[in-house]
């Protein structure tokens, strides 16, 4: 005795079709469902944040390079100050300079947002649980790791300085979390 109830009729197994026999509606679902499974997998997540980080420190590298008071006259040429050059030779210097400290900021960013994004998933996927104390470790695990080169002083300081870090972002950002009011019509 097969339960037909709630439409249950209508549906029907997966048929297993290459992608040229789909219509393009199945086309943009199975896109859209593989696309869906790479976010959600630990590789998705850390390759998007590597990307994201190196775009975002890109732009911050960008800004601060253009904040800067020091002038790159003094790497760049022999010249004493930069009002012996022409405009041509101050903007090529000027633009190298903000060029370098772009790409030196991006692969920071780039590498931090990787490696914690990476290793949050894993401690994620390990514990079976999405909490605040995944962030904890690790930012512990990222900042000590980052910081391991400096000796375990360095690394001490560096897990719990981003471990602190990461838990006053994940702190801010779960603050809507919280459970709703009872009866929202009683003020």
């Amino acid at each position: 005795m097969a339960y037909t109830g709630f439409g249950l009729d209508q549906i029907h197994p997966p048929v297993n079709k290459s992608f040229n026999q789909m219509t393009p509606e199945e086309q943009a679902e199975k896109g859209a469902t593989m696309m869906i499974n790479f976010m959600s997998s630990c590789p998705g997540k850390t390759v998007v944040s590597g990307v994201t980080g190196f775009g975002l420190g890109g732009i911050f590298g960008l800004f601060m390079s253009s904040m800067a008071y020091d002038t790159p006259v003094q790497l760049a040429t022999n010249v004493k100050t930069i009002a012996d050059m022409t405009m041509k030779q101050q903007l090529r210097v000027q633009f190298a300079d903000m060029y370098k400290k772009s790409i030196s900021s991006a692969k920071s960013f780039g590498y931090m947002g990787l490696v914690y994004s990476g290793v949050e998933c894993v401690v994620e996927s390990a514990r079976a649980k999405n909490d605040i104390n995944n962030g904890l470790i690790a930012g512990c695990i990222t900042g000590g790791g980052l910081a391991y080169k400096g000796g375990p002083q360095a690394a001490f300081m560096g897990c719990v300085g981003f471990a602190a870090f990461s838990l006053a972002i994940d702190t801010y950002m779960k603050m809507e979390d919280g459970k709703p009011p009872v009866n929202d019509f009683n003020e």
